[in-house]
This record gives structure tokens, C-alpha cells and sequence, in this order.
């Protein structure tokens, strides 16, 4: 809640970065680009990356660049980045089972605005 307060007050926007691995598994895939997380932060600092396109990601539903100055478009879409794409689809449906059974823990003491953007 004090940080949704923090947020609120002083209008900051907020940027999940992949600054991990990509393209497969852990020891499949590799690290991120760092020239591609630089390009993408600075993008978010200077207030550019508010004016690109977006999708929504199928999985976690939040809004995912299409197209970044600095960024090989393959990058912002995970799925495309993996060689076996129903291995990627298998993995991911995995870690959205985890972070509901992790988020399920902390319902009794999150607010209900919250609730509805996280599961529905």
C-alpha cells in the first residue's frame, strides 16, 4: 500500500525490465543484451518509451513494447526468442501457476482493486 501511495502521489510510472536471460531454459538461452536493457531504460527515463506502441502479453496481461529505438523487436517478445516455442509456451504457463500460488498467500491483505488487476 505505501508504495500504490508513492506512486499515486508523485504520478511516477513504473517499468518491469528483463534485464535476465532470453532465448531458452537457463543454460539454453543466454543473458540479455546489456546494450538493449541500456536502450530500454534510457527510453523509459527520458519519457520516450510512453509513446511507442504496446501489445498485451497473453500470460501476465501487461503491456509490452512493440518496438523500442535500440531494441531488436525479437527481444520484446520472449516467445520468438526461443528455438522449441511449446517448450517457451510450457514454461510460461508454469510461472503464471507459480505466481498464483504465490500471490494466493497474501489475498487476505490485499485491496480489492488490486485483486481484480492481478486475477481477473
Amino acid at each position: 500500500n505505501l508504495l500504490k501511495a508513492k506512486i499515486a502521489k508523485h504520478g511516477a510510472t513504473c517499468w518491469l525490465v528483463n534485464t535476465g536471460w532470453t532465448g531458452g531454459a537457463y543454460g539454453t538461452g543466454s543473458r540479455m543484451p546489456i546494450k538493449a536493457t541500456r536502450a530500454l531504460l534510457t527510453s523509459a527515463l527520458d519519457g520516450s518509451l510512453n509513446e511507442v506502441e504496446f501489445r498485451k502479453d497473453e500470460n501476465f496481461g501487461f503491456d509490452v513494447p512493440v518496438a523500442v529505438p535500440g531494441v531488436a523487436e525479437v527481444l520484446l517478445d520472449p516467445r520468438r526468442t526461443w528455438c522449441d516455442q511449446g517448450a517457451y509456451d510450457a514454461q510460461a504457463a508454469k510461472l503464471v501457476e507459480m505466481f498464483a500460488d504465490n500471490f494466493a498467500q497474501y489475498l487476505p491483505f490485499i485491496d480489492d482493486d488490486v485483486k481484480a488487476a492481478a486475477i481477473g
